[in-house]
């Protein structure tokens, strides 16, 4: 595993735990609702994190797109589609997009050379 991957999921587990131990109802209602979103459901999950990439791109939320870049990839999806996916949020997104593209890419470069060294 890359190190920025790791460190993004050892940082993510480790303050959601916190987070979720300090058992403040609305705060984990809120997340327990943002992890239901995303089950297979009238459309799969791919489709719901592909959907939660392209708004995290517009939105230029780098942790979330690292998130869904992760769980796309975890999920099965291919470069193409990922690409596909990066094309749409630039378009809706416009140009103030693209360093949050780069990240991306760089992220998705990093996961496909860890998925090529296990």
């Amino acid at each position: 595993m890359s190190g920025r991957v790791q460190q993004f999921r050892e940082f993510r587990e480790k303050m959601n735990q916190r987070i979720l131990d300090q058992k403040h109802l609305p705060i984990n209602r809120f997340f327990t609702l943002d992890t239901k979103a995303y089950e297979d459901g009238a459309l799969d999950a791919m489709t719901k994190e592909f959907a939660g990439l392209s708004a995290s791109m517009v939105l230029r939320c780098d942790d979330c797109i690292s998130y869904h870049v992760v769980r796309c990839k975890e999920l099965g999806a291919t470069d193409e589609q990922l690409f596909e996916i990066f094309n749409v949020s630039l378009v809706a997104g416009g140009s103030i997009v693209i360093p949050h593209l780069r990240r991306a890419v760089e992220l998705l470069d990093e996961l496909n050379a860890s998925d090529a060294t296990s």
